[in-house]
């Protein structure tokens, strides 16, 4: 059945087909609709699941870590301020390996207050331990929390699925609705071997030594490496039943570019149509999306950006002293074995558009820059 629905909406189906348990919620602009539509859903029978109303976004963690550890399917939603303050529980579901579901609604992190989209909130978590896919779609969005809740559970790791403020979660688009019976096909029911059980007593949480704490830290990062392989098999796996699969990043003409640009979220969708008016002119250009941020995916990104001559990143987000923090990671995925020019252009914080005009400036500035003054170039700052 195909519906028009907004990103928020396509979250809450993507939720419902998963069959969750739990639902923990507490709102925050602009998630909101997530779980008021889940709540609806709730409320009607739609779902068969528990929906908590906690007083803060730290207990909306909090109580999905004692759902998972108790053997539950559990999810909750979040943005900006709202992901920081779980920042403590975000730490405490890694390491107690639980695979836990979170929708992350990019908001910019104030002050001053926005409510509209960058990506700061996300990447300030991305060195806690939890996977993170970003979603450019309406469609995506929803068929990747299925996706999330398979491969937090074969990993025993939680995800983060991600996606833009307003240019998704308040956009409408049409959308294949998946239901619980496809989803069955695909995703099993969650029996986790190890739960909180009252009739088998075992210790969770205990103090752990320095005989053993960098162990479980190592396989922590085992279960991330792990996670590219998980990622596309179940990929490939939902496109069996569904016939819609996103894998870890998704080229774009890129098999002759001499210059690629590298972007994630909705910025992807505007930079190809850029990319097929340049083609029209003979510019042999193209682009390349980041799906999959952690596990990042280093091995598939250096197979398709050491064929160009020049990489430029577009990065919606800013690592303060640094850069941008898809550039650093670009620059990681390909240091030391290629001397490909690698440019970071910041543009489109607290959800300045990113237009296809801001989007043709970049690659001018990137074909034409032989040796750029700067490796981050700031796009549309009123000096």
């Amino acid at each position: 059945m195909k519906k028009v629905i907004m990103g928020n909406h396509s979250v809450s189906h993507g939720v419902m087909a998963s069959e969750v348990k739990v639902i923990s919620a507490y709102p925050i602009t602009p998630q909101t609709h997530i779980v008021e539509l889940l709540s609806e859903m709730c409320g009607n029978g739609d779902i068969d699941a528990k929906f908590i109303k906690v007083e803060s976004e730290h207990s909306a963690m909090a109580a999905c870590v004692g759902a998972s550890a108790a053997g539950s399917r559990a999810f909750t939603a979040t943005s900006s301020q709202g992901l920081l303050l779980m920042h403590e529980m975000l730490h405490w579901a890694v390491g107690a390996r639980l695979p836990i579901v979170l929708a992350n609604v990019n908001r910019a992190v104030g002050p001053p207050w926005s409510i509209w989209t960058d990506q700061n909130d996300s990447l300030s978590q991305r060195d806690v331990g939890w996977l993170q896919i970003y979603c450019e779609s309406n469609q995506e969005t929803q068929d990747t929390i299925p996706q999330a809740f398979k491969i937090a559970e074969e990993l025993q790791m939680p995800v983060m699925i991600v996606l833009d403020a307003f240019f998704l979660s308040h956009t409408y688009e049409i959308v294949d609705i998946i239901t619980k019976e496809e989803v069955r096909k695909f995703l099993p029911e969650y029996k986790p071997e190890i739960k909180i059980d009252t009739k088998d007593p075992h210790s969770f949480g205990n103090l752990g030594g320095p005989d053993v704490y960098m162990e479980l830290r190592y396989m922590i990062q085992e279960a991330m490496e792990k996670g590219i392989d998980v990622i596309k098999r179940v990929d490939k796996e939902f496109e069996e039943v569904f016939g819609r699969g996103y894998g870890l990043i998704q080229p774009y003409r890129c098999d002759d570019a001499e210059t690629i640009l590298v972007t994630s979220g909705t910025v992807s969708s505007t930079t190809r149509a850029v990319i097929d008016q340049m083609r029209d002119e003979g510019i042999k250009i193209g682009s390349l999306k980041i799906r999959v941020f952690r596990p990042f995916p280093f091995e598939e990104v250096f197979e398709v950006l050491s064929k160009a001559k020049k990489v430029a990143v577009i990065d919606r987000n800013i690592s303060f002293g640094n850069g941008g923090i898809f550039y650093q990671e670009i620059k990681s995925a390909l240091y030391g074995r290629t001397d490909i020019p690698i440019v970071g252009y910041i543009a489109g914080l607290g959800g300045r558009d990113i237009t296809p005009s801001v989007i043709r400036e970049i690659a001018d500035k990137a074909i034409g820059d032989d040796k750029p003054e700067r490796y981050i170039n700031w796009i549309g700052v009123k000096k």
